[in-house]
């Protein structure tokens, strides 16, 4: 039987911080918690010696590829990739994300995510967030219009029995025709809808957060701006207080002032930092691909060539920085915007706390808030040189 015995760390949950705790594992479940346990395990972490926090481990939902691999790619080899790399910045769960493209594409993909064989090496692959083709053309971004449609219940249904009822998010924008029965649908499977990449009125967002909407991807991005006269999606979300939102915090996505915005207005408990990272991410800038379309990676992010902002390649930890430089946010925070908001939205019981019952997926951290080592199901799957 496989145990771990982490001692004198500094746990930090959403709601509070124990200091100088034990934390006894066994089969990668946390079985005890306490000070100064007598235990005996077949391997020991002391966390004393270096002052590092112990926090669960990061969970992005939204990210598209890193080190060379996309999702789209529907390879083992690809997923494998982007969950080796994942470990690195402190993720231990991630959800593949599709984009736009024919659906014999994003089938494969599904299915794909479906076969998936987990080698325990890399982050947990926690099921997929498909992102499109159901948007508006009028805030496409990034997303091949060629390849956009109207809601089909019948393809969800479709797709929802071909990944296996892996599919955890769905981003659709919710004003096109038959949208609103599309989102009841997504709630009967006990998929999260996500409104973005939409053009809707505060009027047409409200209506459908009453249908069943629950989060706003990637905020700002590619959906109807805030007007006074017409709040659109941003005005929406920022106040509609059952509405978590997705946030790029690389201060390209969005400016610092606008992510402190959204901090000050959301609070942590419905922030969810993502990356939206692509295939570049982890790689040196370049010329590389999305979708079948070039992309340009450079300091100013990656666009595509009309310079169209084409996914990032922000990583977790980086993501954690900049939201604490500009917001002086608590780690209990963090820890929401990080794993816990996301956790409780995908009901991934067992995740986004350190506690009794959870899986033993960690993230140790300085005070800096560089990721030292990345712990998934008690197995340290990245250390720190």
């Amino acid at each position: 039987m496989d145990t771990l015995l982490i001692t004198n760390s500094t746990i930090i949950n959403c709601d509070e911080r124990q200091e100088r705790c034990d934390i006894f594992i066994e089969n990668g479940k946390i079985i005890e918690i306490g000070q100064s346990l007598k235990k005996e395990a077949t391997r020991t972490i002391d966390c004393q010696q270096q002052s590092l926090f112990l926090l669960p481990g990061f969970i992005d939902s939204h990210i598209h590829g890193a080190n060379g691999f996309d999702v789209m790619d529907s390879t083992q080899q690809a997923l494998e990739g982007i969950a080796n790399h994942l470990v690195k910045e402190g993720v231990t769960s991630f959800l593949a994300t599709t984009m736009t493209q024919s659906n014999e594409n994003i089938e494969a993909t599904l299915v794909n995510v479906k076969n998936y064989v987990d080698h325990f090496e890399g982050a947990e692959l926690l099921g997929v967030h498909v992102e499109g083709p159901f948007l508006s053309v009028k805030r496409a971004g990034a997303q091949p219009v060629e390849f956009m449609q109207p809601p089909s219940i019948s393809l969800l249904e479709r797709w929802h029995e071909l990944s296996g009822g892996f599919i955890k998010i769905m981003t659709i924008a919710p004003e096109l025709e038959d949208g609103l029965a599309f989102v009841k649908q997504l709630r009967n499977l006990n998929i999260i809808a996500s409104m973005g990449h939409t053009d809707a009125t505060m009027d047409e967002v409200q209506t459908a957060v009453e249908a069943g909407v629950t989060q706003a991807t990637h905020l700002f991005n590619q959906m109807r701006p805030f007007h006074h006269r017409e709040p659109g999606v941003v005005g929406a979300a920022l106040q509609e207080d059952d509405v978590f939102v997705e946030l790029i915090v690389d201060f390209i996505h969005s400016h610092p002032k606008a992510v402190n915005l959204v901090y000050k207005v959301k609070g942590a408990k419905q922030i969810i930092l993502i990356t939206d990272a692509m295939r570049a991410k982890g790689l040196p800038y370049g010329e590389y691909d999305l979708g079948g379309q070039t992309v340009h990676v450079e300091e100013g992010g990656a666009r595509l060539e009309d310079g169209a902002l084409a996914g990032s390649v922000l990583t977790m930890e980086q993501a954690v920085k900049n939201m604490k430089a500009v917001t002086n946010c608590s780690l209990e925070e963090i820890v929401a915007m990080t794993s816990t908001n996301v956790a409780r939205q995908l009901q991934a019981t067992t995740k986004g706390r350190i506690a009794v019952g959870y899986d033993a997926d960690f993230v140790l951290i300085d005070s800096n808030l560089t990721v030292h080592k990345t712990i998934r199901h008690a197995q340290v799957v990245y250390e720190k040189s």
